[in-house]
């Protein structure tokens, strides 16, 4: 693949026909859902998942989402989802880019930012992030980040 930065993380999609709208392609509501769940799998590969969320009373909620829809997907396409933690300040904020292609053809369908903030779980509100979020996070930093 051509992958706009080097070692992403990666989630293999295939879109099914609950995915297709009146238009018949991929609903833009369901690329974020694929947005979500790829960001999920990286945190869960990194040693953060839901159980060690609820643990620490800690999470990364979205704050925002930039995306732009450069093409189309179909039912039955073959995508790849890739992911990498671009910025994060070791405190509150961490930035994700996400690109996504289709398999058959290489066409690059979607780029998109998602900022996260941490928060508190219990109170929604937001927290510095624990010292193992610094640890098992700076694991998926790109190495451009890592070098600046």
């Amino acid at each position: 693949m051509n992958w706009d930065l080097d070692n992403p993380h990666t989630c293999e999609i295939t879109v099914q026909a609950t995915d297709i709208d009146e238009l018949g392609h991929a609903n833009n509501a369901v690329y974020v859902g694929w947005l979500e769940r790829c960001a999920w799998n990286h945190s869960q590969s990194l040693g953060l998942g839901v159980e060690e969320y609820r643990e620490l009373d800690r999470a990364m909620a979205v704050v925002r989402h930039e995306i732009d829809y450069l093409g189309a997907a179909y039912e039955n396409d073959e995508l790849v989802m890739a992911t990498w933690i671009v910025r994060w300040d070791r405190k509150l904020r961490m930035t994700r880019h996400f690109q996504l292609v289709r398999k058959s053809d290489q066409a690059t369908l979607l780029r998109a930012k998602t900022i996260f903030a941490c928060i508190e779980m219990s109170s929604g509100k937001p927290r510095r992030m624990p010292p193992v979020f610094i640890e098992k996070y700076a694991k998926g930093l790109t190495e451009a980040q890592m070098q600046s």
